[in-house]
């Protein structure tokens, strides 16, 4: 089983609708694994204080892409090759298409940008 990148677009969704049977399963199955910027996006939304703590539980459940300096160096070649072939892309949505690459997973979104970068790098969706 392979691991599962979500995007803060599906979260938003997910949270929003309280269906999701992909992700559901996901979480359940341990494969979630969570771009810390999209913790932080997250966090940031409007929310109740009692929402944005059960949200922090449920983050702090999962864990984090690793996102060490040779991260984000291949952040920026990425977007530095997606940008060479005429796409250009937000350093945040880069981040989580290289989570997904670096752990040879599949990414969960709703962002349209994301369909546009998997036909031009090995960018697998969900």
């Amino acid at each position: 089983m392979s691991a599962l990148v979500v995007d803060t677009s599906s979260w938003v969704a997910y949270l929003g609708r309280g269906d999701g049977d992909l992700l559901d399963e996901a979480l359940d199955e341990g494969r979630v694994r969570l771009p810390p910027l999209v913790a932080a996006e997250l966090i940031s939304g409007r929310m109740t204080p009692g929402q944005r703590d059960a949200l922090e539980h449920l983050l702090s459940d999962l864990p984090l892409c690793a996102a060490g300096l040779d991260h984000w160096v291949r952040v920026g070649r990425l977007r530095a090759a997606l940008a060479a072939r005429g796409l250009s892309v937000s350093t945040p949505d880069a981040h989580v298409a290289q989570c997904a690459l670096d752990l040879r997973g599949a990414l969960l979104t709703e962002d349209g940008v994301f369909a546009r970068m998997a036909r031009l790098v090995p960018l697998r969706l969900a």
